[in-house]
């Protein structure tokens, strides 16, 4: 059910279980991933993190880079009619956006539908100058916030493309 998205009952023909059955063991699963990966997997970066992320941003000439920040939309095919309008991707249809933090390892920390969170505290030094937050380099679509740096599009001369 979660890795092609049917429903319960859609189950009883391939695996010949009933949709409540489905639910059950649906539920038991998801409990024992949060209940197992939940202390080292399933939380916000804490100060060591933090530290071992800027470190490895200014090693790799980002310095206050937290992650990097992405999405995906999924084409929401039951949305109600009611919602339809608003949640309207460029398509037309109806669509969900999945937004992800992840840091240069691939390590997962934010994953959730909405809006781009605010950055955890963070201390570094850029030529002399102090700042008390991170940020997280994304693409063009996202608004200039200043916990979000963005691209640069359309690169001109050798230390911009060195960046894009």
């Amino acid at each position: 059910m979660l890795a092609y998205g049917i429903a319960a009952d859609a189950t009883d023909e391939y695996i010949k279980i009933g949709e409540s059955t489905a639910i059950q063991s649906l539920k038991k699963i998801c409990r024992a991933v949060v209940e197992v990966f939940a202390e080292q997997y399933l939380r916000s970066p804490n100060a060591n993190d933090v530290a071992r992320l800027l470190h490895i941003g200014k090693r790799r000439g980002f310095p206050g880079m937290l992650g990097s920040l992405d999405c995906m939309h999924w084409k929401w095919k039951n949305c109600p009619t009611a919602w339809a309008g608003q949640y309207a991707g460029r398509s037309g249809s109806p669509t969900i956006i999945l937004e992800a933090v992840a840091d240069y390892d691939l390590w997962i920390w934010h994953a959730y539908f909405g809006l781009p969170g605010i950055a955890p505290p963070a201390h570094y030094v850029i030529q002399g100058k102090e700042y008390n937050m991170g940020y997280y380099l994304a693409d063009g679509i996202y608004p200039k916030w200043s916990t979000l740096v963005q691209s640069i599009h359309d690169p001109r001369g050798p230390k911009k493309n060195y960046l894009q």
